[in-house]
């Protein structure tokens, strides 16, 4: 059964949350992760704040043109430990490939 556009929306901003918290804290990272276009991944990124996730981007010290990576600082109401144990699953719904 193919997800509707609300829970396919919702499993993506917890995937990319993941993937965030797991170290591919970039736009480049979790577009090659994921395949999804560099738009998405940036208005995704965007977008957690409207689960409450708390995700910053923290440039690198002394880098200049926005090189860094994202954070999450505070995951509000979502458990990250039921995000990680179905992270292989949410992967799996959103048709994205196996991580390397």
């Amino acid at each position: 059964m193919p997800l509707s556009k609300t829970r396919s929306s919702f499993y993506r901003r917890l995937y990319v949350a993941h993937l965030v918290a797991t170290g591919t804290a970039s736009v480049p990272a979790i577009t090659a992760a994921t395949g999804m276009p560099r738009r998405t991944a940036q208005d995704t990124l965007g977008a957690l704040d409207e689960l409450d996730i708390r995700c910053e981007f923290e440039a690198t010290p002394g880098e200049r043109h926005n090189i860094g990576a994202f954070v999450i600082r505070d995951w509000g109401p979502i458990d990250p430990a039921w995000v990680a144990a179905h992270a292989e699953r949410l992967r799996d719904a959103l048709g994205y490939p196996p991580r390397t």
